[in-house]
């Protein structure tokens, strides 16, 4: 296990309540002198894990704070794994700063962004899966995406991680000993065992890792640009999509001038949609720097939506490179694209998808919300998310990189069996694929990466 600087022995204190006004508000604190402290300002002889109501009073002249409930936790037994005391009383900020400063003079000092949950991480109570998801669940946008944060903070994806690790770890174990000892004559080429194993492993983990590709989807989401040119009905279909009035419409061309952004859910999954510009040749300086940015927000999305007045669309429009010659000058990233006919009400036609080259086309009316349905079941597909079942975890992108390596020294390892049989090579890969699996719950991790994961915590976890 790594250890950091912020296990020095200090006492930390914190509020672990939202900041604002609220009916309570909590005083955390963690450490040698959690106890000794909550002791002089209560005058408590606690009793663990029950709650004592009691005066809050400062340490110099006996004042009276406030008053509510003190509970402690000794360690081992307690969230950090140290002795932690909880002060619980009315939730105005002044009156928690009072206190605040009072544990403060008393000894403790003030807890780093995250150190409570890195405290607990240092001190084997959890992981760092489940040490992520208890900033996940706090962050969650979406019920889909709580639930799955409140699976990974009771350990599932560890669980599917640890086992993984188990499993290479044993093929590892017999490969290593096939190597350094000959004279037992195991010939796991000829047996075919290793092989088996390896390919147990491999289905093993794309399991995993389609899992966590949903998880990353629910708690991330998804960046949807809306492009296309002017009068097409952008804005229309971002108003559409996400069911209010956010975009102004008018018959105008280039009535959108800049970046309009939406946040929406889809099943559960978090759509960051990007009304843009209308692309066009301009002499306008401010419609000029309007289709700049759209451009600039394609770059980055995770997929685009260009959008065609039906009406207007020739028998040529029917991919993306004839619509959109100039999408090949901007892009440097290859980015799922969808074409989709707007205004089919004004044709009579009904609602259609259909694959054409490059791109799916949907016909739809942002209008009348016809065929809505259909684009809305393409993006699911198009992300690979198949549904809100119970059995998903909470995941990171960085989790899915560690779980890319992972996979590709799993693949090098068979193609170094099939074609040399070179054993060597072989637990090399498994070892690198052991190490990378390591750095997800944080049996192999670095002071770097700790660092940067709590720090995006909140204070008072």
């Amino acid at each position: 296990m790594t250890e950091l600087s912020s296990l020095d022995g200090d006492t930390i204190a914190a509020i672990a309540t939202a900041p604002g006004r609220g009916g309570i508000g909590i005083i955390r604190l963690s450490g040698p002198q959690a106890l000794p402290i909550a002791q002089q300002i209560t005058g408590v002889d606690f009793r663990p894990r029950f709650a004592h109501f009691c005066e809050f009073r400062s340490h110099q002249d006996q004042r009276l704070l406030d008053s509510g409930v003190a509970l402690a936790f000794p360690g081992p037994h307690s969230f950090t794994g140290e002795d932690v005391v909880e002060l619980q009383g009315h939730g105005g900020p002044v009156i928690l700063d009072i206190l605040l400063r009072e544990c403060c003079q008393l000894g403790a000092r003030l807890a780093l962004p995250g150190e409570f949950s890195q405290r607990a991480y240092l001190n084997d109570k959890i992981d760092l899966t489940q040490a992520e998801a208890i900033a996940d669940l706090i962050d969650s946008t979406t019920e889909a995406a709580a639930l799955n944060a409140t699976q990974s903070l009771q350990g599932a994806f560890s669980r599917e991680i640890e086992a993984l690790v188990s499993a290479v770890t044993a093929l590892r174990v017999y490969v290593e000993a096939a190597i350094d000892f000959p004279e037992e004559e195991i010939d796991f080429i000829a047996e075919g065992q290793v092989k088996e194993q390896l390919l147990a492993i491999k289905s093993q983990m794309e399991r995993v890792h389609s899992q966590a590709q949903q998880g990353s989807l629910l708690r991330d989401g998804m960046k949807l640009v809306i492009a296309g040119r002017p009068n097409a009905g952008k804005s229309s279909l971002l108003n559409a999509l996400s069911g209010q009035d956010r975009a102004i419409v008018t018959p105008i061309e280039g009535t959108t001038r800049d970046v309009l952004r939406e946040h929406i859910q889809i099943d559960g999954i978090p759509l960051h949609v990007v009304d843009t510009a209308g692309l066009r040749d301009s002499d306008d300086a401010v419609e000029q720097e309007g289709i700049r940015r759209a451009w600039q927000e394609m770059e980055s999305a995770d997929h685009i939506i260009l959008v065609v007045d039906a009406t207007q669309a020739t028998q040529r429009d029917e991919n993306s490179h004839s619509i959109w010659p100039e999408k090949d000058q901007h892009r440097t990233r290859n980015i799922p694209v969808t074409v989709v006919h707007n205004k089919i009400d004004s044709l009579q036609r009904s609602p259609s998808i259909e694959v054409r080259d490059d791109a799916t086309v949907i016909g739809l009316s942002a209008l009348t919300g016809e065929g809505l349905d259909l684009l809305r079941q393409h993006l699911k597909e198009s992300v690979g998310y198949a549904s809100s079942e119970a059995g998903l975890f909470s995941a990171r992108r960085r989790h899915l990189d560690a779980l890319d390596r992972a996979e590709h020294f799993l693949t090098e390892g068979l193609l170094q069996l099939e074609g040399s049989g070179a054993g060597e090579l072989l637990a090399e890969d498994l070892r690198q694929c052991q190490h990378a699996l390591g750095e997800i719950t944080g049996t192999v991790s670095s002071d770097e990466l700790l660092g940067h994961i709590f720090s995006s915590f909140c204070i008072g976890k």
